[in-house]
């Protein structure tokens, strides 16, 4: 739990001083930071999908996870609780709800989180989930400058997923071994390039929906190792 402990402390105090700096900042040095980060996404994303050890695989991940995600529609939930918090907390932000979506997908489905967070429960290293910090430190910044509050609400997400995933590692060193974990990060990845391609492009990407995507994986690799 610890590294994920440190990554949401990173993104609370770099989303509070992106909020300090909001009205210093122009919007046109917003948009196209938020571009430049948008591209950064991009290639981060496709170096973990192309890690993929099993692509029909990731097809089907993609689908599955998808159909299940839009019957429960997660981006909706997503977005509905955004919409709350933004109610409670911020008066004037009107893209709350758009911070605190889009940072929450991003920080949480790429391949750092997801290894960093098994490499924690499954052997107590936090070293890449500490790397990660420093990453989501900067671009909850930048996010936060142009997004406002609802970016520091997004460290809450990454808390609670991380260090879920980490607990629950820990309980499952026996099952969580080998290809699972490169075909969990390569769908991850996936996703996260997704989100790119909706920050640079305004793609309409429900990538919320995706999320299940990434644990399909699991289900396939218990099946096989049952067999």
């Amino acid at each position: 739990m610890l590294g994920s402990i440190v990554n949401a402390a990173a993104v609370f105090v770099g989303a509070l001083i992106g909020v300090i700096f909001h009205r210093g900042i122009p919007e046109r040095f917003n948009q196209i930071v938020t571009h430049g980060v948008g591209l950064a996404v991009i290639l981060i994303g496709i170096q973990g999908a192309l890690g993929v050890t099993d692509v029909p695989l990731m097809i089907i991940s993609l689908v599955i996870g998808g159909v299940i995600g839009e019957w429960i529609n997660i981006e909706k939930g997503l977005d509905a609780l955004g919409q709350r918090l933004q109610k409670r907390f911020s008066k004037d932000g009107s893209d709350f709800a758009k911070g605190f979506v889009t940072t929450s997908l991003m920080f949480c489905v790429g391949s750092m989180a997801i290894i960093g967070a098994l490499d924690g429960g499954l052997r107590g290293d936090h070293s890449t989930l500490l790397a990660k910090s420093v990453i989501d430190f900067i671009m909850s910044i930048v996010f936060a400058s142009s997004m406002g509050i609802g970016v520091f609400f997004s460290g809450f997400a990454v808390l609670i997923y991380e260090g879920g995933i980490a607990l629950l590692a820990s309980s499952l060193k026996d099952v969580l071994v080998g290809n699972l974990i490169v075909d969990m990060s390569a769908v991850g990845g996936l996703l996260i390039a997704a989100l790119g391609f909706k920050m640079v492009f305004n793609l309409d990407i429900r990538v919320g929906n995706l999320l299940p995507a990434i644990f399909v994986p699991v289900v396939y690799y218990t099946v096989i190792n049952l067999v």
